[in-house]
């Protein structure tokens, strides 16, 4: 995965007023979760140059260079929080990584080709898992799994374990679990019919959305994370 670099500062600005204030200036209030010293650390990044960095990235995690005043700190994305009205972020917040050490993280899995069952058969292919979580290292994070589903016949499952991945990926997520199942049409209910072209999708990253009323929400947590530093 390619590493995204983004210039940040620290920050004094905190409580609603003061972040409100940095917003306006085309600044977004962020934090970074320190990972040797513990606590967490209040920064500050463009606007315009955040939302270049991520555009087209559809990874739940990503992985981030941040640029502090010269001083190279490597972190996940681990959550951004979105204004509901306008789509803008209003809250970011990472967690620092070693470059050599793995990490957990949670991939989005998407079904690939056309399953024997469904083409043949007429069955009706659902995806029962659409995330996976697996250990690898921060520069081998992918922003998905394509999984193929062409050999799946009707009335077969496919599971966790049968994902044929790469050596550099351990997967956390249950073996036995299910990944992707081909009903046959009297076994699947009009609605899910309806929808199942849906299961080939992968999830969307995981982004919490926030309207004005719920700023405040943020700037308190802002402020709570300042008071635990």
């Amino acid at each position: 995965m390619d590493q995204i670099r983004i210039k940040a500062q620290p920050r004094a600005e905190h409580g609603t007023g003061a972040v409100r204030r940095l917003r306006r200036s085309g600044m977004i209030p962020g934090s970074v979760m320190k990972m040797k010293k513990g606590g967490t650390e209040l920064i500050k990044l463009p606007e315009h140059d955040f939302l270049m960095a991520i555009r087209g990235r559809t990874g739940k995690q990503l992985l981030v260079t941040l640029d502090m005043d010269g001083r190279d700190v490597s972190v996940l994305l681990r959550e951004m929080q979105n204004d509901v009205l306008k789509g803008t972020p209003i809250h970011v917040d990472f967690s620092e990584v070693s470059l050599s050490e793995k990490v957990r993280v949670t991939i989005p899995v998407r079904l690939v080709g056309e399953a024997v069952g469904v083409k043949i058969g007429g069955g009706v292919l659902e995806q029962v898992l659409r995330t996976v979580d697996i250990d690898c290292l921060p520069t081998d994070i992918p922003e998905k799994f394509d999984i193929d589903v062409s050999s799946l016949g009707l009335d077969q499952t496919m599971f966790v374990r049968d994902m044929k991945l790469d050596d550099k990926f351990t997967v956390v997520t249950r073996g036995e679990l299910a990944l992707a199942v081909v009903k046959a049409p009297d076994d699947v209910p009009a609605a899910s019919a309806a929808t199942a072209a849906a299961a080939a999708e992968p999830a969307a990253p995981k982004v919490i959305k926030k309207g004005k009323e719920e700023e405040a929400a943020a700037d308190d947590k802002d402020a709570k994370k300042e008071e635990k530093k």
